[in-house]
């Protein structure tokens, strides 16, 4: 069953069944939350501290190229990070953004909703 919860079109119909019966965005999410606690999931929000060491982990990867990634803000499901080194300056960085760390970040925890690169 958990299986299911983490499949994209499961979460998708949940979606779905909030907006069909027309909840506020505050219910929507107390509904998701009921729905993954029903399944066994993880319902607790994850922590600037997990995000951190989640990077850490990743850094590795991004050192061998010359560059970093350091989190400047974490709310509401938006992470912001700063690319720095080699990185900061590299025309594919977006894509290093984009593809890289946000996959990374969402794979490991769902709630996140997006990745933003800070000025």
């Amino acid at each position: 069953m958990g299986e299911r919860a983490r499949n994209p079109s499961y979460l998708i119909h949940v979606a779905h069944s909030c907006r069909t019966r027309r909840l506020p965005r505050l219910d929507v999410r107390a509904y998701i939350s009921q729905s993954r606690a029903q399944l066994g999931l993880r319902t607790m929000p994850t922590t600037r501290e997990e995000v951190e060491k989640a990077l850490d982990e990743m850094s590795p990867n991004l050192q061998a190229d010359g560059g970093n990634v350091e989190l400047v803000d974490f709310r509401d499901g938006v992470v912001k990070v700063k690319l720095t080194g080699a990185c900061a300056g590299c025309p594919m960085s977006h894509m290093t953004l984009q593809w890289g760390v946000e996959q990374f970040l969402k794979k490991r925890f769902p709630e996140i909703l997006k990745v933003e690169a800070a000025p």
